[in-house]
């Protein structure tokens, strides 16, 4: 069978990096092909290729058996490529309809048809089987709503190729399963599909072949059968990565943080609980369940209503995120780019941020003891980058979430809040950030983790919350905790 796209030997560099050096990958129609790779390792750089966002130095591309070249992602999309890029790429200002039928509305006499607007957009939303408020801004939608959104927007177009880079990386396990439902419904109506993922369960359980990256090469392609899952890592790395057996343990210590009540609108309801020194405190629950909201409260971003937040063993009033930060409280949050970096600037800058008192001499900044602080970290969190001095919004994804760790490790904070840390991140990413988190449990700093994938947080935590409609419904040890239970916990909130 003739491949509906193949790609030969593509290359391409910039400033001080080569991104892609000789990619041959092939595509056949009606297969879901998995690519896979380390962050940085150049796979959304082959994908904004194809998509006709960046031009290739060098290699061929065909389409259908005749020479493919696009000049912007216009081309792509009249070729019958769709793109649902790793970053969101809404309007916020614009309704979910609006955002669904953008560059395709419908007008009658020259006005705007909201009724066929409406229409078309509930038919986009139920080929995926989701709910979303059509007249709702998309600026109020939280992370996983407006990644459904940019699913859907992509799949009503029926491409014949769909690139998806890490479609499921801010969805909850229920907003995925809709998405494998409508891949397996494209697949079966004859859709090629390139798949990214760091996931491995997912990536085995919808994939016919895989492909890897390393280094900006492909390294391999295999069908399902042929590689097991610990190959497929050992081919991103080029190394083993060590599991880790257990929790990290620290040595318990006094109550770092205490919450009372804490309550803020429908999303936060009179939850209480403590994190001590020397423990990880998994918060568990569904997408929109409050978790973000209650990392949000105890940052400083947003401020109480009613309740009480203790810092060993002392009210505090958090009420911005200056206050917070003097009280030696870091957060890592949900959405690096617009909360938690400066794009355009360094990662020398980035990494900077929180320290830049301690780094000034005579009240001027010392250029030397940031290039110090930015060499130490770049080494210790392996950050790809070609300098120190690179825009930080020039990295990769994962690369870019270790910059954020990085500047709140090099603040050295009593308490750590990590909201979904390893999003969009490898698995050699992932176990580098893991040792970070038991290195700061070992020091005896208090750690809140969100995460939405359960077998993160079953590995790291030494107690489970859940969270279900604003409210603490389960605690569970770690001895106790399972997915099971933790799922039928956050569900049963909701009833």
């Amino acid at each position: 069978m003739q491949p509906i796209l193949r790609l030969t030997d593509i290359t391409r560099s910039f400033p001080g990096v080569k991104a892609l050096a000789g990619v041959t990958l092939d595509l056949q129609p009606g297969e879901v092909h998995a690519l896979m790779g380390e962050n940085g390792a150049g796979k959304s750089t082959l994908m904004r290729v194809i998509g006709g966002i960046l031009a290739p130095d060098s290699g061929q591309m065909t389409l259908r058996g005749q020479p493919y070249r696009p000049r912007s992602p216009r081309d792509s999309k009249a070729a019958g490529i769709a793109f649902i890029q790793q970053e969101l790429t809404l309007v916020p200002e614009l309704s979910v309809a609006e955002n669904l039928q953008l560059g395709r509305m419908p007008h009658r006499l020259g006005w705007l048809n909201r009724s066929e607007l409406k229409r078309r957009a509930r038919a986009a939303l139920d080929f995926l089987e989701i709910e979303l408020p059509l007249d709702q801004p998309a600026r109020t939608l939280n992370v996983g709503q407006g990644q459904m959104l940019e699913i859907a927007r992509a799949l009503q177009d029926q491409a014949d190729v769909l690139i998806m880079d890490e479609p499921t990386a801010a969805l909850s396990q229920k907003e995925a399963e809709h998405l494998f439902s409508a891949i397996r419904r494209l697949r079966a109506q004859g859709s090629a599909i390139i798949y990214i993922s760091h996931r491995m369960e997912e990536v085995y359980e919808l994939s016919d072949r895989l492909s890897v990256l390393r280094d900006g090469a492909t390294t391999g392609t295999w069908s399902m059968g042929e590689i097991t899952p610990t190959q497929v890592v050992a081919q991103m790395v080029g190394r083993e990565i060590q599991e880790q057996a257990s929790a990290p343990r620290g040595k318990r210590g006094e109550t770092v943080l205490a919450v009372r009540n804490l309550t803020r609108g429908p999303l936060v309801q009179n939850v209480s609980f403590e994190v001590k020194a020397g423990e990880v405190v998994g918060l568990a629950g569904l997408v929109g369940a409050g978790r973000t909201e209650i990392a949000r409260l105890l940052a400083g971003a947003d401020r109480l209503q009613s309740g009480e937040i203790q810092m060993l063993g002392r009210a505090v009033h958090l009420t911005s995120p200056a206050a917070a930060i003097a009280h030696g409280v870091g957060l890592v949050p949900e959405d690096r780019k617009h909360q938690g970096l400066v794009l355009g600037m360094s990662v020398q800058d980035n990494v900077s941020f929180t320290v830049l008192k301690e780094l000034a001499q005579l009240g001027w900044l010392s250029r030397e003891k940031c290039r110090s602080l930015a060499d130490r970290y770049i080494q210790e969190m392996r950050i790809r980058t070609p300098s120190r001095e690179q825009a930080v919004g020039t990295l990769s994804g994962g690369n870019q979430q270790k910059v954020v760790i990085g500047k709140w490790l090099a603040r050295d904070c009593r308490l750590l809040l990590l909201d979904e840390p390893t999003r969009g991140v490898d698995v050699g990413a992932k176990a580098e950030i893991y040792r970070l988190i038991e290195q700061q449990v070992a020091a005896g700093k208090a750690v809140l983790l969100i995460s939405s994938e359960l077998p993160e947080l079953l590995r790291l935590s030494c107690r489970v919350l859940v969270i279900s409609g604003g409210r603490l419904v389960a605690e569970y040890s770690r001895e106790e905790a399972t997915q099971e239970k933790i799922l039928a916990s956050a569900l049963a909130g909701l009833a």
